[in-house]
């Protein structure tokens, strides 16, 4: 009698826990979207300061998962794939993070939930190391008292919380009890998000999640077929930690993009080449190099715009530039292009004897048609007899 006893507490103890069933640390090959650059600009901005992942590891989750080719293994290997993808597409940003798995067994180290990372500092390496933590999958259900546990792990997590749940969803016990318990507990700080990882004979769990996303009044409840892709992750990593926000707007006065000392503000020419000599408004050679009136010849006060001009093609040997030359308003219109086309063209001569190719330079004549300055003024007409470069390789 005694013999038979112990041979059917033993029975009860092995149906109990479940088979343990090993799991693989050989995470999928994968390259998350990155959101840095969306955080930084302020068109995304924080909404969840702390995350807590309830992993589901009962023996149900020793299944082969066959609802995508994607994946091969159990349906514990998917979640824990899964898991990998979410900490990778985290942006950098404080946060959180803990997890708990719940079953029975050895791999829960024989109750039926098991805390893998109290709450903590959140690090993607360190949330790896919780994620690789979840050796195998055993035993029962008990979905429900993992949150209750839950809920005592979080207390400790600052701001608003994001629980998130991975399960196939079949439970000996209805969760959702515990689930409006912990919302009536935290309030508006909770947020329940449930990924169902489940097969075709494992669609009523999929409701059972969407009743504890519903539950929370401000999660979702997704499957892991439509978060394992890239953007899938992204989206749904975007939806638990980020909302729209207002984009930072660039103070202009300290920028300087081409690094031509004048700021973004200011300057009237933001391609300038490297290297070039800029007037106040940010253009090579703007109201630089002057004639006198009706005259082409290149004064040899000039020079050193002349040399820098060369050094700038030098320093940059994709660039090409046109040369283009102006007159003041006295004479007749075909006489000023005749003048404004010599003007060109004997800066461009002097460019190439120093030894610019022909090549990379352009001479054009604009005449009368573009004053920088009043055609009422000695000094006014002095600033439109001029010579500008204009680069050309963009």
């Amino acid at each position: 009698m005694k013999r038979n006893l112990l041979f059917t507490a033993t029975l009860a103890g092995a149906l109990l826990s479940g088979c343990a069933t090993q799991s693989s640390n050989n995470f999928q090959a994968f390259q998350p979207e990155d959101l840095n650059s969306l955080v930084k600009s302020g068109k995304l901005v924080q909404k969840t300061n702390s995350f807590f992942v309830i992993n589901d590891s009962s023996s149900s989750m020793s299944r082969t998962y066959v609802n995508s080719a994607d994946y091969s293994g159990t349906k514990l290997d998917v979640e824990k794939n899964l898991l990998n993808k979410f900490n990778k597409s985290i942006p950098v940003m404080p946060l959180t993070s803990g997890l708990r798995s719940f079953g029975f067994g050895p791999c829960l180290s024989w109750g039926s939930t098991y805390l893998n990372q109290a709450v903590q500092n959140y690090t993607q390496a360190g949330f790896e190391t919780a994620i690789t933590s979840l050796q195998c999958s055993s035993g029962g259900t008990p979905l429900a008292t993992a949150l209750s546990e839950s809920g005592k792990d979080i207390t400790s997590a600052p701001g608003n919380i994001a629980l998130i749940v991975l399960s196939d969803g079949i439970e000996e016990v209805s969760p959702l009890p515990t689930a409006e318990a912990l919302k009536s507990q935290y309030g508006d700080k909770l947020c329940i998000y449930t990924v169902w990882v489940g097969n075709d004979q494992d669609v009523a769990g999929q409701a059972v999640l969407q009743d504890l996303a519903n539950a929370s009044g401000c999660g979702f409840s997704t499957t892991a077929e439509a978060i394992t892709s890239a953007k899938g992750m992204s989206d749904f990593v975007k939806n638990v930690f980020l909302k729209a926000g207002t984009p930072k707007v660039a103070d202009c006065s300290t920028q300087d993009d081409d690094k031509d000392g004048v700021s973004n503000c200011a300057d009237k020419c933001p391609d300038t080449p490297k290297g070039a000599i800029v007037d106040k408004d940010g253009c090579w050679a703007f109201r630089g190099l002057l004639f006198d009136f009706d005259k082409s010849d290149v004064k040899a006060k000039y020079g050193p715009l002349i040399q820098n001009a060369v050094e700038v093609m030098k320093m940059n040997p994709g660039l090409t530039i046109e040369i283009q030359g102006h007159t003041d308003s006295y004479g007749k219109d075909a006489y000023n292009q005749k003048l404004s086309e010599r003007r060109a063209n004997a800066v461009k001569a002097e460019l190439i004897k120093q030894g610019v190719e022909g090549k990379r330079l352009t001479a054009v004549g604009f005449g009368e048609s573009k004053p920088v300055d009043t055609n009422e003024t000695d000094e006014g007409r002095a600033y439109n007899r001029r010579v500008e470069y204009k680069r050309t390789d963009r």
